[in-house]
């Protein structure tokens, strides 16, 4: 798991999947930054991870402030899944 600052909008919200350095991650939280007052363009500040990671993220069982930290560009990333399916519930 770790965190991802990313640089502009590149499409993609919680339950998103998207693809960095080589690797897919599933995007387990997206705060977005910046929309007033702040940078020339948003920030999206992201907690991803591998799949299994997903119900460590959900309990809460890692310490964020520990987690690996990368500063990229939106242009960085590939989006595979734009956001989370709709649930099959509704």
């Amino acid at each position: 798991m770790k965190k991802l600052i990313v640089h502009g909008d590149a499409g993609f919200r919680k339950g998103g999947r998207i693809e960095y350095d080589g690797e897919e991650y599933e995007v387990f939280a997206v705060a977005r930054q910046g929309e007033w007052h702040g940078p020339d363009r948003p920030q999206l500040w992201c907690t991803v991870g591998k799949a299994r990671e997903e119900e460590t993220f959900k309990k809460q069982d890692y310490i964020p402030m520990h987690l690996d930290t990368e500063d990229i560009d939106a242009e960085a990333i590939t989006v595979i899944r734009e956001k989370a399916p709709p649930s099959a519930e509704s």
